[in-house]
Formats: structure tokens, C-alpha cells, sequence
């Protein structure tokens, strides 16, 4: 018998597509989920349990091997730097990180501020094309932070650019690329490799 393999996985969206992405690779899941209050679900088929997290907790987990794999955003994972192997991107949930501000605005030459609630990639962008910069973390409503003046610019998640635009924001610097990624904790994924690697090599056939 297959010893259990449990997996973080993000609540909402991407759970639903990552979870008819394992159900369209063969994986003997039901179709329906009960999500509202689980946080955990057991299906003893597959020997497999599903563990439902905030996507920032995913990496956690996976890096502490409470859970053996994960399915974390690649921004999540440029942020917090987590010792994990990173398996596969399943091309779901894309956006990327870009740097926004107002319309025809240059950056304070001084003291630029930069708002982001992620500080880690803002720091290091700006750091590799030289600018000192100071990061101002906030957590919610970040396009608000250049019509307030409190930063010249933001970093943030973009994917349709919507939000931008309804808060008279434009994109100046297109940062990373993002995308769903399956994780592996490197102790499970020595010691439950087999295993692991058949997920992968399932998932890879049907990654669109």
C-alpha cells in the first residue's frame, strides 16, 4: 500500500483548477467537494489528503513536511524564499508582477517609495537595476498608496489590468511572470519519490 501523501493546496480558484487538473490526469477524486469548512479532506482511493490553506501558507507547510507537496504561486515563492523543490508549473491562475503609479509621473530622485505587500521582490528588483528605494508594506487596497501620495509606485499582482485602470493607474515595469507551481518538500521528495514523480509525470501530460 502506498504510503499517504498529503497536499497544501490554496483555497478557492486555484484549488478547483488544480483540482480538475489531478481528476483529468486519471486521479480517482469526486467531482464534487464540499469546500465551505474543511480544511482538510481525506480521499482514501488514492491514499491522498488535501490539506486547504491561504495560498501564502501553502510554502509553509510544504518547507515544515506537514505537507509532502503544494500547489503555491510563483509569486509566493520569489517572496518568501522557502527551501522547497519546485516540481512543475501547471500554467494556471497566470498574472505577472509589474510596477504601477500614476500616469506620466517620474520617481521621487531622492527617496523613491515603492507600496507592495511584497517587499522581498519589490527590494530585489529595484536593487538589480540599481535604485535605492524604500518599501513601504501594506497588505490591502495597494493602488491607493501613488493617489495618496504615499508611494511614487507600486508592485503588485497584475492579471487583467482592470483594477489599474479604474484607479487611473498605468504599468510601468512588467517584473515576473506567475503562475500555479507544484512544490515538494525535498525530505518527501526523497523519501516518497515514486510517488511524487508519477503526480508529476501525470500532471505534465495534461499542463496545457
Amino acid at each position: 500500500m502506498n504510503s499517504e501523501l498529503t497536499i497544501a493546496m490554496p483555497k478557492g480558484r486555484i484549488f478547483e483548477e488544480a483540482f480538475q487538473m489531478l481528476i483529468d490526469a486519471g486521479f480517482q477524486l469526486p467531482e464534487e467537494v464540499e469546500m465551505s469548512r474543511k480544511l482538510m479532506i481525506e480521499i482514501p482511493e488514492e491514499n491522498i489528503r488535501f490539506i486547504l490553506a491561504k495560498p501564502m501558507d501553502v510554502p509553509v507547510y510544504v518547507e515544515h513536511g506537514v505537507a509532502d507537496i503544494g500547489i503555491a504561486g510563483k509569486d509566493v515563492l520569489l517572496e518568501q524564499q522557502r527551501i522547497v523543490h519546485e516540481l512543475l508549473d501547471l500554467k494556471i491562475s497566470k498574472c505577472h508582477i509589474a510596477s504601477a503609479g500614476l500616469p506620466n509621473t517620474e520617481m521621487d530622485e531622492i527617496a523613491p517609495r515603492i507600496a507592495t505587500k511584497y517587499p522581498n521582490i519589490a527590494m530585489n528588483y529595484y536593487k538589480g537595476i540599481g535604485e535605492q528605494v524604500e518599501i513601504i508594506e501594506l497588505n490591502g487596497s495597494i493602488e491607493l498608496a501613488p493617489m495618496i501620495g504615499l508611494a511614487d509606485r507600486i508592485v503588485d499582482i497584475v492579471s487583467t489590468g482592470r483594477t489599474l485602470k479604474e484607479n487611473g493607474l498605468v504599468e510601468y515595469e512588467h517584473i515576473a511572470d506567475v503562475s500555479s507551481r507544484l512544490i515538494a518538500n525535498p525530505v518527501s521528495y526523497r523519501m516518497k519519490n515514486a510517488r511524487i514523480q508519477e503526480i508529476v509525470s501525470r500532471l505534465k501530460k495534461i499542463v496545457k
